[in-house]
């Protein structure tokens, strides 16, 4: 343990890919560079007792330390502090705290009021709709009128919206490259907020065991320029990808998860 946390400390992790797996990378290093310095300390003192007494047959009980105690307190509630105003500031981002929006907002084919689909605002971001079933993923365009099954496709330096629901059984999306983490739960919606600053490939995962298909629902998130994107989304209209459909349903036709068309 103790050589762990010197290593983590002493090695720089990777660049993020998205601002949210850059705000949990600098929390974990800020909290390393508190916690390395107290295992040290902690260890050393380990170590010199062992040392000190080991030949000693007849030990005297230790007696009380009003200093002693007065400083140890003090150093714990600096530390307990510094770990808290640390961890808020990062789950106050709405990068990392789950995005929960109107009660009343109209969506899914079955036109139910349902819960968490939030409002982006920035009138740039793009939004897509997940729904997860067993054992596979939905990925809804509303605004492009677009559906994809298993493959999800975002502009890179974009605001993205993902709202997450599931049609039968608790899922969870899970992008472990992109610090992306979120319930899928039926009957309401969870939004995910997330920017990615470089194009690539990333997988997407199911983190809550959901059947006998658990390990094989996964889905492909890849990361494209806007220019891409938009062509992306013209091929997928004209019908070249086999795996997208246009969406005919009503998410698609009453505007998105959190936007829903006017009447």
């Amino acid at each position: 343990m103790f050589a762990v946390a010197l290593f983590a400390v002493a090695v720089e992790p990777a660049a993020a890919q998205s601002i949210n797996r850059a705000l949990i990378q600098n929390l974990n290093r800020q909290l390393l560079y508190v916690a390395a310095p107290i295992a040290i300390l902690v260890e050393t003192i380990l170590f010199y007792a062992v040392w000190k007494h080991r030949n000693n047959r007849d030990p005297s009980p230790t007696k009380e330390n009003r200093s002693l105690e007065i400083t140890w307190t003090i150093a714990t509630a600096i530390i307990l502090l510094f770990v808290g105003f640390a961890s808020y500031n990062v789950l106050l981002s709405p990068y990392i705290s789950p995005t929960l929006g109107d009660a009343e907002i109209q969506t899914n084919a079955s036109e139910q009021a349902l819960q968490g689909a939030a409002v982006p605002d920035d009138p740039n971001a793009t939004e897509v709709e997940v729904i997860a079933y067993r054992w596979g993923w939905e990925f809804v365009y509303p605004e492009a009128n677009v559906t994809t099954h298993n493959t999800t496709v975002v502009p890179a330096n974009t605001d993205i919206y993902y709202h997450l629901t599931a049609r039968e059984v608790i899922h969870a999306f899970h992008a472990p490259e992109l610090g992306l983490k979120q319930d899928a739960v039926p009957g309401e919606y969870n939004t995910i907020r997330t920017n990615v600053g470089e194009t690539g490939e990333y997988r997407v995962y199911c983190s809550e065991f959901c059947g006998a298909g658990h390990s094989r629902m996964y889905a492909n998130l890849t990361v494209v320029s806007q220019d891409r994107y938009q062509s992306w989304l013209d091929e997928q209209r004209a019908g070249n990808d086999p795996e997208a459909t246009n969406t005919t349903n009503v998410s698609s036709t009453n505007g998105s998860a959190a936007r829903p068309a006017p009447a």
